[in-house]
């Protein structure tokens, strides 16, 4: 995929932005034609990966679509954060629907507009992942298994953070959630469960899949503008940490996202038909424990340190860097 990759670079002075360098270094994040779909005025913890990335997210498909489109939000953090009555901090056609039926709300919007002869107006449906990945999942897999034509969003911050951080199938092993304590001989989220998404959705054969993070914003954009050029059922999962759940500095969000990254935890792929299609290369290969340290969450990792919990996810990164050939 073509697209201009974000770039890291120090000026030498307190400028905020970039436009000391030359115009063939710069990266543009920001523009007058961006429609802030999520606007200011919602209450987002500082620091939210989600807010980050459901910004992002919008406003490509609005920019993709010249404004036609309809989102569907699953409860959540997003929802609660964005929409707290009487007030909404969207600008854009948005419902909320329940915490498990976002998929089928939207699969019904998009029958409804194929029924009216709107097939200008996309459909997009969104919500973190304890209304993807559990409360939600069967309504999900129903909406791939018919290949209805839906964006599905995922904001995946590994946990049921608005509920107070409770664990949910996306929570990596050995975290610290309210319902998985460190204490104990294997502190922490238990190994070898919980759910890839991705992989599930790719299982299911739809026309395109793909992960993402807002370590890398044009990386999200540019996946999500494809989507919006392909019909039937999409799915992108996107990885936002979540400052307060994490128990990470609100400063370190992008620097905890680009870690995961750059460590094989979180890999970014993109799938067709359910073949993996492309990926994109590690530019620098660290080690988990690098990741994992900025966060509260694994703290019992390290203090006494768990050379066997900090192995076990290590062998994690490394055989997702094995699988998804991140290595240049």
């Amino acid at each position: 995929m073509s697209y201009q990759r974000v770039k890291f670079y120090q000026t030498g002075t307190f400028t905020v932005g970039n436009r000391l360098l030359d115009e063939s270094d710069r990266t543009v994040q920001a523009g007058m034609d961006r429609t802030n779909s999520l606007n200011s005025g919602h209450r987002a913890c500082q620091g939210c990966g989600e807010a980050l990335g459901a910004r992002y997210a919008l406003d490509a498909v609005m920019r993709a679509t010249h404004q036609q489109m309809v989102a569907v939000n699953a409860t959540g953090c997003l929802e609660v954060f964005s929409s707290p009555y009487p007030e909404s901090a969207w600008q854009i056609p948005w419902l909320h629907s329940l915490f498990g039926n976002a998929p089928a709300v939207a699969s019904g919007v998009a029958a409804a507009l194929r029924a009216k002869g709107r097939t200008d107006i996309r459909v997009i449906a969104q919500g973190g992942d304890g209304a993807t990945v559990d409360i939600g999942f069967g309504c999900l897999s129903g909406m791939f298994e018919r290949n209805d034509d839906v964006l599905y969003v995922c904001y995946d911050n590994e946990a049921y953070m608005n509920t107070g951080v409770q664990r949910s199938g996306s929570t990596p092993p050995r975290a610290w959630t309210n319902t998985t304590q460190a204490v104990g001989t294997d502190p922490g989220n238990p190994m070898g469960i919980g759910k890839n998404l991705p992989r599930i959705a790719m299982a299911h054969g739809i026309p395109y899949v793909a992960t993402a993070s807002v370590a890398d914003l044009h990386d999200l954009e540019a996946k999500v503008t494809k989507a919006m050029s392909i019909r039937g059922a999409r799915y992108i999962h996107i990885h936002v940490p979540c400052p307060l759940g994490w128990k990470s500095d609100p400063a370190h969000t992008i620097k905890v996202a680009r870690l995961a990254v750059e460590s094989g935890l979180f890999p970014l792929f993109e799938a067709e038909g359910g073949e993996v299609t492309d990926r994109t290369p590690i530019r620098k290969k660290v080690s988990v424990e690098q990741y994992l340290e900025l966060q509260g969450r694994f703290r019992h990792l390290f203090h006494p340190r768990d050379e066997h919990g900090l192995e076990a996810i290590q062998a994690i990164a490394d055989a997702n860097i094995d699988r998804y050939q991140l290595l240049p």
